[in-house]
């Protein structure tokens, strides 16, 4: 087996399953508790909530646990919309957005909101001018995704937040969850940030989400006490322990495990760029981890099969979007419709062996020339 599809999903570290286990077994009390049992399991959340702060450079008290990346961003939209729709009802997203941004800011449109896409430059950045000329009073909310899920390309939030922090109205929010464990960003100046850790070897069913002090937002889930008022529910002590044993693990050897990425993300690319009708994707300003390209006259989708038929796992998109639709995110950036049916997503990891790359190297161009001599 040769799994190149980590940008869907991680297997759990198992120093992280380990603590997941040990914590189950002796912290089984409900944290909201006041009996001794109860403040003992809430004392582990505390410690893991601020190592998770530390580690993000924020404040313990802004950190809302959530189920996952998909509920925080969903807490984002309809959180600050329903918050300060009095201020204004137009948003600025980007063309690269997950699903879970451009869903429920569907269902606020039917409600009065506005909403615009920001294009982007021929190497797939924001387009920053466009940004400013976009932007107005009744402006409340810009959200651009730090990395996005199918290219792999790093925005340049730093001068984002810069833009826009002159505007007293406007809400920053960034989607980080292809970027945290992976890479580095100064976040200080945005609003919210979106934290995905089954992204960096943690466990699913555990996000956060992390607002601001000064900012308010109204919650989507009530009843029953937790860590904040932000988002009810009894509070998920082995989770929330994975998780900051997941990020401790990812941040410390963030730089020993991106350079050994960028060494396989080259081989590959090198492999593929032997064939004529291959077309890398991903740009210069993409991520070592994602790595996206094309083949002319081919459907993603089936090329993606026959390697999977072969026990090569790779994507053809994102996870989260439509079956059967071309890449919205290569078609935002190439403007070709062919090349967004055509382009498969490579996602490495420090966990991807060199012989596997060449192993994978090797069936590819199986599979390649099947298909190129009308055999599939």
């Amino acid at each position: 087996m040769i799994y190149l599809d980590y940008a869907a999903n991680c297997p759990v570290d198992e120093k992280v399953l380990d603590k997941y286990y040990e914590v189950s077994k002796k912290y089984f009390a409900n944290p909201n508790s006041s009996h001794k049992l109860g403040l003992e399991a809430k004392r582990i959340i505390d410690e893991s909530t601020k190592n998770i702060a530390k580690n993000l450079n924020v404040l313990p008290e802004e950190i809302i646990y959530t189920s996952g990346a998909s509920e925080s961003n969903n807490l984002v939209i309809q959180g600050v919309l329903n918050k300060y729709k009095n201020k204004g009802k137009h948003i600025i997203i980007s063309k690269l957005e997950h699903n879970s941004i451009i869903a429920p800011l569907q269902v606020m449109q039917k409600n009065g909101f506005e909403v615009d896409m920001v294009g982007l430059t021929k190497d797939g950045l924001i387009d920053l001018d466009e940004l400013k000329s976009l932007i107005r009073e009744d402006t409340i909310l810009v959200s651009i995704a730090s990395v996005d899920s199918e290219l792999g390309i790093k925005q340049p939030i730093e001068e984002i937040a810069n833009i826009i922090k002159e505007y007293d109205n406007i809400i920053f929010h960034t989607d980080a969850s292809q970027s945290v464990g992976k890479i580095n960003i100064d976040f200080k100046d945005v609003d919210l940030i979106t934290i995905a850790p089954h992204k960096f070897y943690g466990i699913n069913g555990i996000g956060a989400l992390i607002k601001k002090k000064n900012i308010d937002l109204v919650p989507i889930i009530y009843g029953g006490k937790s860590t904040t008022i932000y988002r009810s529910g009894t509070p998920a002590l082995p989770l929330i322990v994975s998780l900051d044993t997941a990020l401790e693990n990812a941040i410390s050897n963030l730089e020993e495990r991106t350079k050994f990425v960028e060494h396989l993300n080259e081989e590959v690319k090198k492999g593929l760029l032997k064939y004529n009708d291959i077309h890398i994707i991903s740009t210069e300003n993409s991520i070592p981890y994602t790595l996206n390209f094309s083949i002319n006259g081919i459907i993603s989708k089936d090329f993606a099969n026959r390697l999977s038929s072969k026990e090569v796992y790779v994507s053809t998109k994102s996870a989260c979007c439509p079956d059967g639709s071309p890449s919205k995110n290569v078609l935002a950036l190439t403007g070709n419709k062919e090349e967004a049916s055509s382009s498969i997503r490579i996602s490495f990891s420090h966990l991807t062996k060199e012989e596997e790359i060449k192993e994978f190297l090797r069936i590819f161009d199986e599979v390649y020339m099947e298909f190129k001599n009308g055999e599939v």
